[in-house]
């Protein structure tokens, strides 16, 4: 414990280096899982790719790991250009020290805030804007993240259901057939969705549905 103490206060540069870079890595992870779902496109296409499981009636199929994992590798692949960004104009320097900590931060922010501002409703920033009764920012650079971000977050959601109801209605379509063409039988019994599946899955299957959904996503942002 007395060594880890001297560590940190210790005087040399090289010390003070070393420990301000582990303080800042721990920080960055500690705070990834936010950052990830609440400041990226994580959060639209986990809540569309959900709702195509949910309108296919599959069940837990693809599984929820499956989904998890696909939507964490679009997001890196969408995200890559402000990641790099980031990481030339902030981190890099940093570790070079070629600047500190709070030029960092806002290097950093920089990109985030440009990505997060284009995919914002100003209905849902306003709204926070109103309720911290803030001034009008003159440039994204004077928005806070506190204000941003839950916009963000906000505005994320409702893009990504309305998506997911666009995804609905034509499996919605196939239901009220299946139903429909059963009740004429008289087989009032026999539940819909036993029928409606298999047909469901062909048709998603016949029009390569995953391949167009996840194109959609990537031309959403």
């Amino acid at each position: 414990m007395n060594e880890f103490m001297e560590f940190f206060n210790s005087s040399e540069p090289e010390s003070v280096s070393t420990s301000v870079k582990l303080l800042l890595t721990l920080t960055v992870l500690s705070l990834a899982p936010s950052i990830l779902i609440l400041m990226t496109c994580f959060t639209r296409i986990i809540i569309v790719l959900s709702f195509v499981r949910t309108a296919l009636a599959t069940q837990q199929m693809p599984p929820t790991q499956v989904l998890l994992g696909l939507s964490l590798f679009l997001t890196f692949f969408i995200m890559s250009p402000v990641l790099q960004e980031v990481n030339d104009e902030a981190l890099t320097p940093l570790f070079n020290e070629e600047i500190n900590l709070e030029e960092a931060y806002k290097l950093a922010s920089g990109p985030f805030k440009e990505f997060m501002s284009e995919h914002t409703r100003q209905k849902d920033l306003q709204l926070f804007l109103n309720y911290t009764q803030a001034e009008q920012p003159e440039s994204i650079e004077d928005i806070p993240l506190t204000t941003l971000v839950p916009a963000f977050a906000l505005s994320e959601i409702k893009t990504a259901f309305q998506i997911g109801f666009m995804i609905f209605i034509p499996f919605l379509v196939i239901d009220m057939i299946v139903a429909s063409v059963l009740m004429s039988m008289g087989m009032m019994m026999l539940p819909p969705v036993m029928i409606s599946l298999p047909f469901k899955i062909l048709l998603f299957v016949l029009i390569d549905g995953w391949y167009l959904v996840i194109e959609s996503l990537l031309q959403s942002f």
